[in-house]
């Protein structure tokens, strides 16, 4: 029987560090994920390559008190590569293409078409780091390419940060993208978000007693479609020698099942409406968002048009996922990301939409789900255990599933007033994160630039700001004044000794979710916790830079024009316990 404990990833880290040391403060890293080009000449950002942004975790915290320089990238590759490091470094051209049935004759680089320093790419391209988690272990640490079309997924050494393992996920009639993966409880699996393939993915870790990774297998069998009907181009896995130097590992296992491709729920409802087979089930549509994993390995799946399928992730055996719950967009509503599991339930946020819907959507919602779903073989009704609604803004559109509020918020994504235009009332719920004590939710907000905490014994909200100046201190100089204290602030983590959280600060020509994403001070963001981990204060920026990349500014919906040549632009933060 496989154990499952009740810690959230860190805070089981931590348990170890401090059962079997003195008590002191834990050492960590902030992995940054910039989705900028690391390449030049690229019509638009986001789509060649990218830079993990690496930094020591006391480093940043001497800056934030004012007792250090700015915090500088650590390298990457045993110390070969130096930072921020370029993905192109880290995942060589030169590795070896196969699939289930052995090498295809193709290489990384041909199937990208394109190479470091190559200039404007062709083919699918490789880029994009949009997020990286590290396992429960916190030996290895997932990558996660989202540029359009590729669906790459990867997985690095934390402690010498070079690729252990590089796969690409299925390609299914709907497409395929990878647009985050999460690592189960025990660290055995990662959960995989399809999102144009809308197929739920997983790929099977065997570890030594040590917890050292031995195999990674991409399994075929283990594929839930949430939407498409057809497979048209299999996983595959890359392998050969690393950018350190040392051998890869990897393979694709397994076949489809007919779950892979299965349209109804197991209540006898489309798992996305207009499958022709049954009633809708409230899901109209289920490009993946994010694959949230409880400790007992139940996978919360959003999607960007609203609705929920909760899957048993089956991570210790080589057994397909299965529905074991699912609801519709009326009672969970779209496009959310941000989730945790605190106190013995699961948080759930909705948020605007990434796509261009986004632009006129405004969302702040947090859910609470059980985590009392049954195994494989059983499913709940529909719309059962009901969530319960924490939070939800009087200003939210009727959109994404809502029904009551206005249809559309045209106010743009400004969160001053500025040249003419009116304050914005938009609201995007995105990263959200637990308190290490376990006391609260905090959750920001990508437009209003506000952090909302939810207290878990209570469900009471208390929002506050993050425009106190500490962004606009270290702004980039070609954003106009009026706005430089906006850090937009994405996906979060927390520090292990429980003082601080982090975000991702987003950039002024952001590649993903123009029309809520655009920012002043590319970085990492550091709130300083306070009121017993209830409130908090921003107490500094720590900057990324990338001019490398070229690419337009053009096409930020509802900000300001930007003529500036900063392009980084990070999406997702984590920490990592050294």
């Amino acid at each position: 029987m496989k154990f499952i404990t009740k810690m959230t990833p860190v805070a089981a880290a931590v348990a170890t560090v401090l059962a079997t040391a003195p008590a002191q403060a834990v050492n960590y890293e902030l992995w940054a994920s910039d989705q900028s080009n690391s390449v030049a000449g690229e019509s638009s950002t986001g789509t060649n390559g990218s830079f993990l942004q690496v930094f020591d975790g006391t480093a940043v915290e001497d800056y934030i008190a004012g007792t250090g320089p700015a915090a500088t990238p650590l390298p990457c590759n045993g110390g070969a590569t130096p930072g921020p490091c370029d993905l192109h470094a880290l995942f060589p051209e030169t590795l070896v293409e196969s699939d289930s049935s052995g090498l295809t004759g193709a290489t990384l680089g041909s199937v990208t078409g394109n190479a470091p320093g190559a200039g404007a790419s062709v083919g699918t391209a490789f880029g994009r780091l949009h997020g990286a988690l590290p396992d429960p272990q916190h030996k290895y640490v997932n990558m996660n390419m989202f540029g359009s079309g590729q669906g790459y997924i990867g997985i690095l050494k934390a402690d010498t940060k070079e690729a252990v393992a590089l796969f690409r996920v299925t390609g299914t009639n709907a497409g395929r993208s990878n647009h985050m993966s999460f690592w189960g409880s025990d660290g055995e699996a990662l959960y995989i978000a399809n999102l144009h393939g809308r197929i739920l993915e997983r790929i099977d870790i065997d570890r030594d007693p040590n917890g050292n990774i031995t195999a990674a297998r991409f399994n075929q069998a283990a594929s839930m479609g949430v939407g498409a009907n057809t497979i048209v181009d299999g996983a595959k896995a890359y392998t050969g020698t690393n950018g350190a130097g040392n051998l890869m590992l990897g393979s694709v296992v397994g076949a489809y099942t007919a779950e892979a491709t299965a349209l109804l729920t197991p209540n006898g409802e489309c798992r996305q409406n207009g499958c022709g087979l049954g009633p809708d089930g409230g899901r109209p549509g289920n490009v993946i968002v994010c694959p949230i994993v409880s400790s007992n390995d139940k996978v919360y799946i959003t999607f960007g048009g609203g609705g929920l399928l909760v899957a048993d992730g089956a991570s210790d055996t080589d057994g397909t996922m299965q529905i074991v719950g699912e609801y519709s967009n009326d009672v969970i509503n779209g496009a959310g990301c941000g989730g945790v599991e605190a106190g013995g339930n699961v948080y759930l946020n909705a948020g605007a939409s990434a796509s261009g819907a986004g632009a006129t959507q405004s969302e702040f919602t947090m859910y609470r789900l059980t985590t009392n779903f049954p195994d494989a073989g059983s499913a709940y009704p529909k719309n059962f255990p009901r969530p319960r609604t924490i939070y939800k803004d009087v200003n939210n559109t009727a959109t994404g599933g809502a029904t009551d509020g206005p249809a559309s918020n045209s106010t743009g994504q400004l969160p001053v007033a500025f040249g003419g235009d009116p304050e914005s009332t938009r609201r995007d719920a995105h990263g959200a994160i637990a308190t290490v004590s376990g006391h609260y939710v905090h959750n920001v907000d990508r437009i209003q630039n506000t952090s909302t905490s939810f207290d878990v014994a209570t469900g009471a909200s208390l929002e506050y700001s993050l425009e106190n100046g500490a962004c606009a201190a270290v702004a980039d100089s070609a954003v106009p004044a009026a706005v430089a204290d906006d850090p937009a602030p994405d996906l979060m983590d927390r520090s292990p000794n429980g003082d601080f959280l982090f975000f991702a600060a987003r950039g002024p020509v952001p590649a993903t979710v123009k029309h809520a994403a655009q920012g002043a001070c590319p970085g990492v963001g550091v709130i300083s916790l306070t009121n017993g981990g209830k409130s908090g204060v921003l107490g500094g920026v720590v900057r990324t830079y990338n001019s490398t990349d070229t690419a337009s500014a053009a096409g930020t919906s509802g900000a300001y024009a930007y003529t500036g040549t900063e392009r980084s632009d990070p999406h997702g933060v984590a920490v990592v316990i050294k």
